[in-house]
């Protein structure tokens, strides 16, 4: 399952509370786009803000609306009983695979992190996929550390946060990255905006948060890259740069959560509080930009 497209919807909530109708209805949109796989309850779906009957609640509505398709949990949290605990309930609803970034409220060591993943593999029954995404951890991941982490049974992916900018720069990492870890581990990319610079530079996976919302548009972009039509891929993430310049500003979150709620996707506010979607006149900007993009 880690391979090509995962879609990462939100988690709309209505006072605190799962919006179940249209979080079924975001799966439901991916499942009918085939996309390869679901993330659901990922850090687009605010997972650290939701308890853990919310988290199991809303994994066992995501395995159901997708109706066959791959569904990958994150079973992140501060107390590792606590992770046990989120990944057992994701077994018990079906899903394909989970998702783990190490959070921690102290900072963590190499060690620390190294040991959090591998007493969590000796407890899973379905594939894991490291999270390296230290704009919300706080933790970097050091190529030796991923590798090491890589070869523990069970883990089937590593999901980067960042590339360098310049393309060829990029080639570079992930073709050193690919050398350190086993084959059958893949390579994935998270950002959006650095998407396609990922998948041209030889990753195997976009975690892709505009696919949540977009499946269409982020499948076409994904096959084109898979092809090695980089004419194409350019194309087609060139004119996404309107909105890779908020996702910059803003972060991925509150602008696929700010689209949604342009686009009636969602109720507003939809975000956990304290956070909030974009407002004031860069909300009324993006709403113009957002009317000139073909997104589908």
């Amino acid at each position: 399952m880690f391979k090509g497209l995962c879609a990462f919807p939100l988690t709309p909530l209505i006072a605190g509370e799962i919006d179940e109708r249209t979080f079924v209805s975001l799966i439901t949109n991916l499942a009918e786009a085939r996309v390869d796989s679901i993330g659901a309850l990922g850090s687009t779906g605010s997972y650290a803000y939701l308890t853990r009957a919310q988290r199991l609640r809303g994994t066992q509505l995501a395995v159901t609306a997708a109706n066959g398709i791959p569904v990958m949990t994150s079973i992140g949290a501060v107390r590792v009983e606590e992770v046990l605990n989120l990944a057992d309930d994701a077994q018990q609803a079906g899903v394909s695979g989970v998702l783990l970034a190490p959070l921690s409220y102290q900072p963590l060591g190499g060690d620390e992190v190294y040991e959090l993943y591998s007493r969590v593999v000796r407890e899973l029954s379905v594939p894991l996929c490291v999270y390296d995404n230290p704009a919300t951890t706080g933790f970097s991941f050091s190529d030796e550390l991923l590798s090491a982490i890589a070869g523990l049974p069970g883990v089937n992916s590593v999901k980067l946060g960042s590339l360098p900018a310049e393309r060829e720069e990029a080639r570079v990492r992930i073709a050193a990255l690919r050398r350190k870890i086993p084959a059958h581990v893949t390579i994935g990319i998270s950002g959006d905006a650095q998407s396609a610079r990922g998948l041209l530079a030889g990753c195997d996976v976009w975690y892709s948060v505009l696919a949540g919302l977009f499946p269409q548009y982020s499948r076409i972009l994904t096959r084109a890259a898979q092809a090695g039509d980089e004419e194409k891929v350019n194309q087609l993430d060139g004119a996404l740069e309107a909105l890779w310049v908020f996702y910059r500003r803003y972060g991925s979150l509150r602008v696929i959560a700010t689209v949604a709620e342009l686009l009636g996707r969602v109720q507003t506010p939809c975000l956990p509080f304290p956070l909030r979607t974009i407002q004031g006149g860069e909300r009324e900007l993006l709403q113009q930009k957002l009317n000139l993009l073909n997104l589908y």
